[in-house]
């Protein structure tokens, strides 16, 4: 559950790259009396909709799933349960070669060895000045090339971090994150490293470094980074067999230290440290070409850790708009097995994030299936893999929608993502992010009526949570979307704040956790996204992006222009 897109490659450790994870150690035993206690509450009788909802959770969320992360034998099976309910709730498979499941190529990526950097001749020195970023397109990548210095590396008619500055076949330096001024949702879309390299790309740069500020590098010095970063991310594989580069863009080359920047600035007028608390004056920031030519020489190893995503269609009714598919996401995967909790669990279930989103998915595919009536326009129910690892799996079917093999002339018209509801109170209102920049808003408010809650606005907007779920990915194939969640009026704040707090990804999410899962409020989850997916599929028109909207225009989407 919101998970920014992974920064391929800039964090790296010493020790071997692509090892097989170590078998769990056993999980805590408990007392007869604890065992009766507990199977006592995950047996309660309940009626049969809010029964059905909680034993799609009661397997997907069990130990013997073991967390479900992406790539492992467990969440195969997590996947063939997900197809065979929805052969269930009488879905076409949408999958390759006429089954529901769309083989996802996921590669682990991660540097090969420490790589070498050097400043017209002069050698950086690796885990001080540098740590090697990662090619998933190439085992080897050799540049070299002036650096031109561009801040935050924004690009759009409010801000141009790039004005008066060539950077065609030059190495592009940038900071992460985003410069003040900006709307939430803008800001956390030009922070990612992936946003910033295909801006660099779109420029001619031929590859991007990124610069850490004196603040961040005193907070986390480089050499403890070294000690404890992560080995590797994930991508997918191109059909040629080439790594995806998330984003499309350069490849990002390097991290630098606030002491590798110093000497990158060397020679050119001012100090890594001015230019950095330039950042934060307003009107201060200026691009530089800098003086020093960078070459960098860095080896990137790729494992394959295949996986697929679930899709299943419910065919239109109406020729004239089936082709037009409404998309239903949500993610399969969770976290797997990891450090253990005070009471030695190790296995970081998932029931909450995603499992009750993945039976909502499903309960909804058969409320239509009840109902006797097929929707005008198609709708696609599709469980997603690897989106604890950087919204992966999305952005591989994003890239390589499956549905035309299925209906010819299909095309995706919206995507209402359901990522982690928190149902463990009565909630009085939904949430849509993102309703605001479409049509799909006015949809939602209408439809959510209908089931007998009122709608609220966002109610975090600092948390930018539009660009952190799955239906992310559909939004940058200009498709309008959605991220629907149970409000948080009334007691609905509280509980959300009370998970984040206990449970969110932690071995606590469980089927049996503290405050319980509240069913009945699950069962009403799943007839408010029932009530919304109809009233998309039947509308008079597609749904469009709002006129001028940033992400609409900048995707060229549907009614943005």
């Amino acid at each position: 559950m919101f998970r920014p897109a992974l920064l391929l490659g800039l964090l790296i450790s010493t020790a071997a790259i692509a090892q097989d994870a170590p078998p769990a150690p056993a999980q805590p035993v408990p007392t007869a009396a604890e065992l009766q206690a507990r199977n006592g509450e995950i047996n309660a009788v309940l009626p049969p909709a809010q029964a059905a909802m909680k034993a799609h959770v009661m397997f997907l969320a069990s130990d013997a799933m073991r967390g479900r992360d992406a790539g492992s034998p467990e969440y195969d099976i997590a996947a063939q349960y997900v197809a065979s309910q929805f052969y269930a709730a009488g879905l076409r498979p949408a999958g390759d070669d006429g089954s529901y499941l769309q083989r996802v190529p996921l590669i682990k990526v991660g540097p090969a060895d420490m790589g070498k950097l050097s400043l017209n001749g002069q050698a950086l020195a690796f885990g001080q000045d540098y740590l090697p970023g990662v090619n998933p397109a190439a085992a080897d990548t050799t540049i070299a090339a002036p650096v031109v210095y561009v801040g935050y590396g924004v690009s759009s008619p409010k801000r141009d971090d790039y004005a008066g500055l060539d950077v065609r076949g030059k190495i592009v330096a940038v900071v992460r994150g985003a410069p003040d001024g900006l709307d939430s949702e803008e800001a956390a879309h030009f922070g990612g490293l992936p946003t910033k390299a295909a801006i660099a790309k779109a420029k001619g740069a031929v590859g991007i470094i990124a610069l850490q500020t004196p603040e961040v590098s005193a907070r986390s010095p480089m050499a403890k980074t070294v000690a404890t970063a992560q080995p590797t991310s994930v991508s997918w594989a191109e059909a040629d067999g080439k790594g995806h580069i998330m984003g499309g863009g350069v490849p990002t080359l390097a991290t630098l230290s606030a002491a590798g920047a110093e000497k990158l600035f060397a020679g050119s007028g001012t100090t890594w440290a001015k230019a950095a608390t330039a950042l934060s004056a307003k009107g201060a920031f200026r691009g530089i070409a800098l003086k020093p030519r960078l070459d960098v020489a860095i080896k990137t190893v790729t494992t394959p850790l295949p996986s697929s995503n679930v899709a299943g269609l419910l065919p239109g009714s109406d020729p004239t708009v089936a082709p037009e598919t409404v998309v239903l996401s949500a993610h399969l995967d969770h976290v797997g097995v990891g450090t253990p909790n005070k009471k030695g669990d190790t296995i970081y279930n998932g029931a909450m994030d995603n499992a009750v989103g993945i039976a909502s998915l499903i309960e909804e595919a058969k409320r239509f299936k009840a109902a006797g009536k097929a929707p005008r326009r198609s709708i696609l129910f599709l469980a997603v893999t690897a989106e604890e690892k950087g919204l992966v799996g999305s952005d591989y079917f994003a890239n390589n929608p499956t549905i035309a093999k299925v209906m010819p002339g299909a095309k995706m018209v919206a995507d209402v993502n359901l990522d982690m509801p928190i149902i463990t109170y009565k909630f009085t209102d939904v949430i849509a992010f993102g309703a605001v920049r479409s049509t799909l808003g006015d949809i939602v408010k209408r439809a959510a009526a209908t089931a007998g809650v009122s709608f609220s606005p966002d109610p975090m907007p600092d948390m930018a949570l539009f660009v952190r779920s799955d239906h992310y990915r559909f939004v940058q194939q200009g498709v309008p979307s959605v991220f629907l969640w149970p409000g948080t009026s009334g007691p609905g704040k509280a509980a959300v704040d009370a998970f984040f707090a206990n449970n969110y990804h932690q071995p606590s999410d469980e089927v049996v956790q503290g405050p319980p899962i509240d069913w009945e409020s699950g069962e009403r989850f799943i007839n408010v996204n029932y009530q919304i997916a109809r009233d998309i599929a039947d509308a008079p028109q597609r749904p469009a992006w709002n006129k001028g909207d940033f992400f609409g225009t900048l995707y060229n989407g549907y009614g943005a222009k």
